[in-house]
């Protein structure tokens, strides 16, 4: 029995930029969406989106066939809601909200096998198939080849950065500018001095650390992000790309009943009538 290595560690490795979509509809099919069209990645979510673990299953089983990384924003919770993505066979998760150096040493040791962390552990689920995978092996892939993002989107973060980084045991840090921007009074503003500011201090902490950095969209321009020392390149997300194709396509559509000769013409009408 083999074990799937993460193709986002793999790219990372050889010095190239994976991409990741994030996916807040729950139909696995917009998974296989993704992986036809050439991400490396998917970001799913427990955080904001109601997805329930059967969902989820199948939307992990969807990027498999396709051999594209899933990486699961978990709720803020406890160790089981840590470790159920990875049993799972999410390649990854992101932890939302860390602020501090203990924050980032207690989701080490709960996700980590020994001698990294204190996991319990299983083997009988996905990610060990079913307890085919001989226990050592199961460990090693665990521990190497399962990503631990840890997310930073509050000014308390910020100032702890490089201590956090500083943690051994997980992958990379993806940065939160909405959040950040709403937590010093300039929401949505992700040109604010301040924002920047605060990304390039992430990505500079990422690479003093060793840690790969991540955006959560092309949230500059892509030369910039680069720059800095961004490495993990979110894409966007399904719901956006999906409400402005609806809308350019109803802008369309209004385009030609605007130019259609009188007698044609209906009547304007409200959008939610």
């Amino acid at each position: 029995m083999k074990l799937r290595s993460s193709r986002v560690l793999k790219l990372l490795r050889e010095g190239q930029l994976p991409t990741v979509l994030k996916i807040n509809l729950s139909d696995p099919r917009v998974t296989e969406i993704a992986g036809l069209s050439g991400a490396d990645a998917v970001w799913l979510c427990t955080e904001h989106v109601a997805n329930d673990w059967i969902g989820l299953e199948n939307q992990i089983r969807a990027a498999r066939v396709h051999n594209i990384d899933t990486l699961v924003r978990v709720g803020r919770g406890s160790y089981s809601d840590y470790i159920r993505p990875f049993e799972a066979d999410a390649t990854g998760i992101i932890v939302p909200h860390v602020a501090s150096e203990q924050e980032a040493r207690q989701i080490v040791e709960w996700v980590r096998f020994h001698p990294m962390g204190k996991r319990a552990l299983d083997g009988g689920n996905i990610d060990g198939q079913f307890c085919l995978v001989p226990v050592e092996e199961y460990l090693r892939h665990s521990n190497q080849e399962r990503i631990v993002i840890l997310q930073i989107e509050s000014p308390e973060a910020l100032e702890q950065v490089e201590k956090i980084c500083a943690v051994p045991g997980f992958d990379g840090i993806l940065f939160g500018p909405g959040d950040f921007s709403h937590r010093i009074g300039k929401v949505g503003q992700l040109d604010a001095p301040e924002v920047v500011s605060a990304r390039k201090r992430v990505a500079a902490a990422c690479k003093q650390h060793g840690k790969f950095a991540m955006t959560a969209g092309l949230i500059a321009p892509f030369p910039e992000l680069v720059a800095e020392g961004y490495r993990v390149i979110g894409i966007g997300a399904d719901v956006v790309g999906l409400t402005q194709y609806v809308k350019q396509r109803l802008d369309l559509v209004q385009g030609h009943i605007a130019s259609l000769p009188t007698p044609l013409k209906p009547a304007a009408r409200s959008p939610y009538v």
